[in-house]
């Protein structure tokens, strides 16, 4: 019988969608399964709304961001009745195996139908976060990471004809890569993440900024600050408050938001995204020819440039901060630089 793969992309979108989509359309057409794709993430699921994908409904997708096939949050899931409706929905249009691509929200829902439905369940990592373990980059991660230092460096350049000092907000959810990764691209003087910092350590923090403004500013004309999101209590915006007011320190400020989840996927997303989607169709089709065809949920995703599974709860229990020694090097890179009084201080 005619095996049956289904793939959805759910919450936010990630640039390198489409081409874990190609990847796995193209994939199954040379394997002769078929494959079919539910619009709006879990929301087409739950309502049977899906089309049939073929070879000449992907071709010519990989260099666009967003996602073919439309993404959502979906409510629905978060019960138990919304996640058997899936899992029914699954059952009539014969659905052997079901690829989701998407984050943790989007591993939530694959964790919660595994009770109900017993078929393959496949994630692939898709997020601008890059907060999923199992793998050393997320689809979108370097994507997200090149349109904000394009941006940032831009705002180097009006902070420098200013003298000013510059606040950026990026984006993350609650994980500092994307903070980091950009922050060291654009050679900012201070990096705000949730691995140098605690709520308890703002009036400490506002000093330490003061200090750091003070000595560097006259020197080289901008001062940028990197955020990132959810970090600060009450956002960038009242970090730039408490520096405005209790330092009388003067600072723009500029919150990335969604920019950094479109645009044209960089090649490096392109190319993880084939390699994920082309692994997981193969993965179902080598378990089909070999009559070992089981209920599995696991995630695909590579670990020092290996193809490697972990299993959904796994995922889902296990952190993925910025390591600790990359953290400790940056900090020792900038002690030899004049910016050493912020991250030798604070960061101790």
């Amino acid at each position: 019988m005619t095996k049956r793969i289904a793939i959805l992309t759910s919450g936010g979108d990630a640039p390198g969608m489409n081409s874990a989509i190609r990847a796995i359309t193209l994939t199954s057409a040379k394997l002769g399964l078929q494959c079919v794709g539910f619009l709006h993430g879990y929301n087409g699921l739950i309502n049977q709304e899906y089309i049939e994908l073929t070879p000449d409904c992907v071709i010519d997708i990989t260099q666009r961001g967003g996602t073919l096939l439309k993404s959502a949050r979906c409510d629905a899931m978060l019960e138990d009745t919304g996640v058997q409706q899936a899992a029914n929905a699954l059952r009539k249009l014969h659905i052997d195996a079901l690829i989701v691509i998407g984050g943790d929200g989007s591993f939530r829902g694959i964790h919660a139908l595994s009770a109900h439905w017993h078929g393959q369940l496949i994630g692939l990592p898709g997020t601008i976060d890059n907060d999923l373990a199992g793998c050393d980059h997320t689809i979108g991660f370097s994507s997200a990471v090149n349109t904000a230092t394009v941006a940032i460096d831009k705002i180097r350049d009006t902070a420098n004809a200013f003298e000013r000092v510059f606040i950026t907000e990026v984006m993350g959810r609650h994980s500092g890569h994307i903070a980091y990764n950009v922050g060291i691209a654009t050679g900012a003087e201070a990096i705000l993440s949730f691995e140098n910092y605690t709520k308890s350590d703002t009036a400490k923090l506002v000093q330490q900024l003061q200090r750091a403004i003070t000595e560097q500013q006259h020197k080289h004309g901008s001062f940028l600050i990197i955020l990132a999101e959810n970090l600060w209590p009450g956002g960038a915006h009242a970090l730039r408050d408490a520096l405005n007011e209790q330092s009388n320190i003067n600072c723009a400020l500029c919150v990335l938001g969604h920019i950094q989840r479109g645009g044209a996927p960089s090649a490096e997303n392109r190319m993880l995204a084939t390699e994920l989607g082309v692994a997981a169709v193969e993965t179902v089709y080598q378990a089909i020819q070999h009559d070992t065809f089981r209920a599995a949920t696991f995630m695909l995703g590579k670990i020092n440039g290996v193809l490697t599974s972990t299993p959904i709860s796994t995922v889902l229990t296990r952190q993925k901060p910025v390591p600790d020694s990359w953290v400790k090097r940056y900090r020792d890179f900038l002690a030899e630089g004049e910016t050493s009084s912020l991250y030798t201080n604070f960061l101790n």
